[in-house]
């Protein structure tokens, strides 16, 4: 059957396939998923805990179990991608999430909003970038930057999008009936989206660079691996303590939470900007300078946010810039261990390997809390 008649189209390299519905669905689904999942969160919390008297650190702790738990989940989502495809994964886990937003929203005490974000964390590892990356560097194989740059651009806008949105729904109905409209969005989107759009034949994996030795296990267990890892894990840290604690900080000095919303929504914007800028980056510097360059610039938007006490416009610009730098990390992410590696086991962890692995999911990739 010709790749036409497949509804494939080929890579040029007449080894790889390009299904031509994923671009566009995993476009969509990301924006959905960060935007549902993650960020209605960072609007929604000032009223969860007016209304509950549940305290602010008790439902962000909620919220933080919850990518703790993608961490986890994220070693047996690897496995399965990179043998099995994207498929049956972001499909069940698009329909996990909407489960895990109703369980949220119903819930009578903090034990059971706790748990319902436990499953939400499980959903997260299935249908937010990692699980995508994965899919496209597989399909996509040398051109998957490019595929990779597509949908972050996609994704970024998911805080622009649903940050105000959020803001909108919460200012007419209570946050409990908020996520139960968002859950219902997310699984009209997000659960057709990946069951028709990844339908496609999984390609076999790539063969190991030459100068990659040892397999992944060696990988993983070098030097360079463990302190890409921890270098993640720590800037990690600090640049999602913007995304995290922004609406709450600029409550707390005085604007609405509308206000704030935007704010966080034109971060998002500045994600998108900042990747369309990565390319050109790469270009020119090699990738330990390009590491070094936006961790220590993710530091300084950091500190700015933290001591700028206004006027909002100053703040604001603040958060945009934050945004530029969080989408190139994004694509750093995304890109980092492959650059080194190759692509060969990028779904997959090894057996024994729990503990170097980046924030959250998946084996040889590092998924970040944020977009």
């Amino acid at each position: 059957m010709s790749d036409l008649q497949s509804g494939v189209a080929a890579t040029g390299t007449g080894v790889r396939s390009r299904p031509r519905a994923v671009l566009p669905a995993l476009c969509l689904t990301q924006i959905t998923s960060w935007g549902i999942v993650y960020y209605a969160f960072l609007v929604l919390n000032p009223a969860i805990t007016a209304d509950t008297g549940w305290s602010a650190g008790a439902t962000t702790a909620a919220f933080s179990a919850a990518l703790v738990v993608s961490a986890g989940a994220g070693i047996y989502v690897g496995r399965v991608l990179d043998h099995r495809g994207p498929r049956a994964v972001m499909t069940a886990g698009s329909v996990l999430g909407a489960l895990s937003l109703l369980v949220i929203a119903a819930a009578p005490n903090l034990a059971v909003f706790a748990a319902g974000w436990l499953l939400a964390g499980a959903a997260m590892a299935a249908i937010l970038y990692q699980p995508a990356f994965a899919a496209l560097t597989r399909w996509w194989g040398p051109d998957h930057i490019r595929a990779l740059t597509i949908v972050t651009l996609a994704g970024g806008l998911a805080s622009t999008v649903f940050a105000p949105l959020t803001a909108i729904l919460a200012d007419h109905m209570s946050w409990r009936a908020t996520y139960v409209v968002l859950a219902g969005i997310l699984a009209a989107l997000t659960v057709p989206a990946h069951a028709i759009a990844l339908k496609a034949p999984w390609p076999q994996a790539p063969p190991s660079p030459p100068h990659v030795t040892g397999g992944h296990e060696g990988v993983v267990r070098s030097r360079p691996f463990r302190m890409l890892a921890v270098t993640f894990t720590l800037s990690a840290f600090a640049m999602y303590a913007v995304v995290i604690g922004l609406v709450p900080l600029l409550i707390e000095r005085g604007y609405t939470t509308t206000q704030a919303a935007w704010a966080l929504g034109l971060g998002g914007a500045g994600q998108t900007l900042g990747r369309t800028l990565y390319a050109a980056l790469a270009r020119r510097l090699g990738v330990t300078a390009r590491t070094v360059t936006l961790i220590a610039l993710g530091a300084l938007t950091t500190a700015a946010l933290a001591t700028a006490a206004g006027p909002y416009a100053l703040l604001v610009a603040v958060s945009v810039l934050a945004g530029v730098i969080r989408g190139n990390l994004t694509l750093l992410q995304a890109t980092a261990v492959t650059d080194r590696w190759g692509t060969t086991h990028y779904g997959r962890p090894p057996d024994n390997e729990r503990l170097w692995r980046g924030e959250t999911p998946n084996g040889l990739t590092f998924h970040h809390t944020g977009m």
